[in-house]
């Protein structure tokens, strides 16, 4: 499946958070500190977009609406919910 955001929006990828500690014991979902870390993977049509494809960005924490794609968790949010920019 192929997603392409429209106008001021940007389809990203959240970064995975450890399925365990250290210690080797597993983490429940329910307890997995929330990661605001992501990929940007496709960028909308607005021509003034700051990012672009393969920028890594950090985000607001309940920004955009949560797809599915090949069974990976992704957002579309707006571009005014990218705090910065990751170099």
């Amino acid at each position: 499946m192929s997603i392409k955001p429209l106008k001021d929006r940007v389809l990203i990828k959240p970064k995975e958070t450890e399925e365990k500690t250290a210690g080797g014991i597993y983490i429940p979902d329910s307890a997995k500190e929330k990661t605001q870390e992501a990929e940007v993977i496709a960028v909308g049509t607005d021509e003034k977009m700051p990012v672009k494809t393969g920028d890594k960005v950090i985000y607001e924490s309940y920004a955009g609406t949560e797809v599915k794609i090949n069974g990976k968790k992704h957002l579309i949010i707006q571009v005014k919910d990218i705090l910065a920019k990751l170099e």
